[in-house]
């Protein structure tokens, strides 16, 4: 990478991490994905999704998978119409990287949630308001696509102040 790249990726870094600090989480839509309990399938249902809103071209999406099903699951892929560049983001060490997937556990929960895992909107090619949702549909290994409204909240909300 010359010298220019280099700098623009650390600048866009230093900005999405930035504007992930100032978000949170605050929606109570739930989803359900999944056959009956018992089956040996997972069975997923989504709660707390939010989208802060966007204080630049990129933003990240917050939610919770809970599985309540007796077999794990994973979480793919994120499309959406606001972005044609989703993707998956853990915060290991206070940095960001890609990642190809999230283990959601049988009879247990995957928290993509501020300062942690997360969705990852760049390029965005709308700029969604507060008040506002956001339609994504989430891709899973096993279990049949979700399609979930992320609420959009203020940059700066904290879902675990409230």
């Amino acid at each position: 990478m010359n010298r220019r790249t280099t700098a623009l990726s650390a600048f866009s870094a230093i900005a999405v991490a930035a504007a992930l600090t100032l978000t949170g989480c605050s929606s109570s839509d739930s989803s359900d994905a999944s056959p009956k309990a018992g089956t040996g399938k997972p069975e997923l249902k989504v709660s707390g999704a939010f989208m802060p809103q966007p204080v630049m071209d990129m933003g990240g999406g917050f939610l919770t998978l809970t599985n309540t099903g007796d077999t794990a699951d994973k979480l793919i892929s994120v499309t959406s119409s606001v972005s044609d560049d989703v993707s998956l983001h853990e915060t290991k060490d206070q940095k960001m990287r890609q990642v190809k997937s999230f283990d959601i556990p049988a009879n247990g929960e995957l928290k993509l949630e501020r300062g942690g895992n997360h969705i990852m909107f760049m390029q965005m090619k709308q700029h969604p308001k507060q008040g506002e949702k956001v339609a994504v549909e989430l891709h899973f290994e096993k279990s049949a696509a979700l399609k979930v409204e992320l609420s959009v909240e203020a940059p700066n909300h904290n879902p675990k102040q409230h």
